[in-house]
C-alpha cells in the first residue's frame, strides 16, 4: 500500500490490462484485454483481497461485463460516480461501466485502437484518450467527473 512492494495476488488473468480503485478504496477492478472482460474484487484492505464468493473467477473475481462481438478492452479509469471507463479496442470507443456492470455508454472516437484513458482539467471533466491506429491525442469533455486521485 506504500509502495515499497509489489506481489501477485490474482493469478490467472488472460492479457490483464488496466487496474482501478473504486471510490472508496472497497473494491478492485481490471479488465483482460483478449477476452474483452472486466473483472472486481472486493477488498478487505490495501493490497487484502475479500474472501470471495465466486467459485469460478480468478481469486474469487467476478466477472462484471463482457460486451457482444470484437470489442476488446485495454486500459481503464474510474470516473467520481465508481464507473469503469475502458478503452474499447475495434470499436474505437470509451465504454462506460457500471460497477454492476451495466453497459452505460460507449462514445466512439473514429479510431480502432483506443488505447488509454484518464481524467483531467479543472474539474475533471475531460477524457484524454490515446488513438494509437492514427497516433492523435485527444481530449475530449466527458459528462461525469473522472475520479480524483489518492496522491
Amino acid at each position: 500500500a506504500d509502495g515499497s512492494s509489489i506481489r501477485e495476488v490474482v493469478y490467472p488473468l488472460e492479457s490483464p490490462n488496466g487496474v482501478g480503485l473504486s471510490p472508496d478504496g472497497s473494491r478492485l477492478y481490471a479488465v483482460e484485454t483478449h477476452t474483452g472482460r472486466v473483472w472486481a474484487w472486493n477488498l478487505d484492505g490495501p493490497g487484502q483481497l475479500a474472501a470471495g464468493a465466486q467459485v469460478v473467477g480468478p481469486r474469487g473475481g467476478e466477472m462484471i461485463c463482457g460486451l457482444p462481438g470484437m470489442q476488446l478492452f485495454d486500459s481503464l479509469a474510474i470516473d467520481g460516480e465508481g464507473n469503469v471507463v475502458v478503452a474499447t479496442l475495434v470499436t474505437g470507443a470509451l465504454s462506460t461501466i457500471a460497477p454492476n456492470g451495466e453497459l452505460l455508454d460507449q462514445a466512439l472516437f473514429g479510431d480502432p485502437m483506443v488505447t488509454n484513458v484518464a481524467f483531467g482539467g479543472p474539474d475533471l471533466t475531460t477524457a484524454y484518450v490515446t488513438c494509437s491506429a492514427t497516433g492523435r491525442l485527444v481530449s475530449a469533455p466527458w459528462p461525469r467527473a473522472g475520479l480524483k486521485l489518492a496522491y
